[in-house]
């Protein structure tokens, strides 16, 4: 089939706005899913997504559609819409040519439709804006409509009024996708060369590459070449999505497809690396930065003799999820356990979840720490930029609440009832909850989106805790100098509540570099 028959692009949304009920009604439309095997969020394969319903993972999928009497092929893929996993969208946006801007009518504009937007936009892909859930009594979809408008660059007759739910015009943004989206460009002629957006880990089949392939065609058995890890193998498979790998005998320029490579490291095989034939020189693709862990706990199990379970677990679930990195470490009050590195909050919780299910285990985790950077100057912490939307009645309470978590305020608009507020403040906030603190002075209504922006120098002294003289490095944390007497005091409380009766009294103390600060008592039992 001539590619310029071909569509390649995303959905993309905030979290909770419809992406994978509209890639259920995409995937009925089509014919892709029969109705009989249809079931809600059909990409979301995971079943904690499923439960949580939201989308931890990018999916692709192969669909053919016909209109006015011509064939295409329309390659989709459904993108995650929570902050923790932006990254596995800037990922896929450099695999398409364009993009549904999905928004919620009922909700309107939001962080991480405005983050996404402007990811699209730095990729020149073509936007198809569509406004959601129109068929609900509390939509809102003149003022989306009207916020769309002034905060993009979006013509109101480019916009598509749908109901996923329903299935309402859903047909209409068919046809957008297919008359505004250009074909994707490539030689057939020139040497094979393909971008590797995802991969998994397979025990019988090494690593497979999910790819968009961009100039050029590789058949089954073909020795393949990575630019960056410089290793080779053999292609042992290749296909498409469908969305589960149907194999193929090629692929070629403009697919997005999925090579079976045999290698048994998934680190060999990293996201954003170029493949090309062996013995073909190609120049490399841009690739993408890779995701690096933000959040630190540590990861214990409940019963020792399970430590060794827990690591092959942690192991496990790395071959699929590079993000995540792990070392040994030592806990005098909880013994042997793990170091592990999270994108986020959310992220941990869900790998927490899937140790627990998938190995049995029950595990404890510490607190969450962030990556310092010390050096002779000093300690560094990670600052973010912090962008903030919600509507304007809530504005003074949020700037409130910013300058309490040490924000500096870049900038403040307005567009109607809403407004966007961009900050720079310590990573350290989020993990404290300024998340949730948000939702609650916002009535619900505040989202955020964020991004690394540097280490900056931090005045931060060490709060440790101790129990009848004994240090409890688990409770231990680097804190700001002019917040540790208040935490001092507050921890020795709430250890004091939480501590259940002993025969024995038991003393906790804080102490600040060294010198002991706050003083509780938990008395022994009579």
């Amino acid at each position: 089939m001539n590619k310029t028959n071909t569509r390649n692009f995303a959905i993309i949304a905030h979290v909770d706005h419809g992406k994978s009920t509209l890639a259920d009604r995409l995937l009925e439309k089509t014919e892709t899913v029969s109705q009989e095997k249809m079931q809600e969020q059909f990409l979301d394969q995971n079943p904690i997504s499923r439960e949580r319903g939201i989308t931890i993972k990018l999916a692709p999928v192969r669909m053919n559609y016909r209109k006015n009497s011509e064939e295409y092929i329309l390659n989709l893929i459904d993108t995650p819409g929570h902050v923790d996993f932006s990254y596995e969208v800037s990922r896929t946006l450099a695999a398409c040519e364009g993009a549904i801007l999905l928004v919620d009518a009922t909700q309107g504009v939001q962080a991480q439709t405005v983050a996404h937007y402007h990811s699209a936009v730095r990729e020149n892909l073509f936007i198809v804006p569509a406004i959601n859930k129109i068929d609900l009594p509390e939509a809102r979809t003149e003022e989306v409509e009207k916020q769309l408008l002034e905060m993009f660059s979006i013509e109101k007759a480019d916009i598509i009024y749908i109901s996923a739910k329903t299935g309402q015009n859903v047909d209409k943004l068919l046809d957008a996708v297919i008359d505004r989206i250009p074909p994707p460009e490539g030689s057939l002629e020139s040497p094979f060369k393909a971008l590797i957006f995802d991969a998994f880990y397979d025990e019988h089949r090494g690593v497979i590459v999910y790819t968009r392939i961009f100039d050029g065609s590789l058949k089954k058995g073909e020795r393949i070449g990575l630019t960056q890890s410089k290793n080779s193998s053999i292609a042992s498979e290749v296909g498409y999505f469908t969305p589960f790998l149907k194999e193929e005998s090629e692929i070629s320029a403009g697919d997005i497809g999925y090579i079976v490579t045999g290698i048994k490291d998934i680190r060999l095989a990293s996201v954003g690396d170029t493949i090309h034939k062996s013995g073909e020189r190609v120049s490399a693709m841009p690739g993408y930065s890779q995701p690096k862990p933000m959040v630190f706990f540590g990861m214990y199990p409940r019963n020792t003799h399970d430590l060794q379970k827990l690591k092959e677990s942690l192991h496990k679930i790395s071959l699929n999820d590079t993000s995540i990195s792990f070392i040994e470490e030592r806990s005098s009050f909880l013994g042997s356990g793990f170091r592990v590195g999270f994108l986020g909050l959310l992220h941990a919780e869900i790998v927490k979840e899937r140790i627990e299910r998938e190995s049995n285990l029950d595990i404890l985790l510490t607190m969450p720490h962030v990556l310092y950077e010390e050096g002779d100057s000093g300690i560094k912490e990670p600052y973010i930029e912090l962008t903030i939307y919600s509507p304007k009645d809530y504005v003074g309470a949020i700037i409130n609440l910013c300058e309490t978590k040490k924000g500096n305020m870049l900038n403040l608009s307005y567009y109607q009832n809403s407004a966007i507020l961009k900050y720079e403040l310590p990573y350290t906030m989020l993990v404290r909850g300024l998340s949730s603190d948000l939702k609650s002075i916002s009535s619900g209504y505040a989202t955020i989106d964020y991004e690394l922006a540097g280490f900056r120098q931090a005045d931060l002294v060490d709060l440790r805790i101790l129990i009848n003289g004994v240090d409890i490095d688990v409770l231990s944390e680097k804190v700001y100098r002019d917040e540790a007497m208040f935490l001092a005091r507050e921890k020795t409380k709430k250890l004091k509540e939480a501590l259940p009766k002993k025969q024995f009294r038991q003393i906790i103390q804080a102490a600040i570099s060294g010198n002991i600060v706050a003083r509780e008592e938990v008395p022994g039992q009579d």
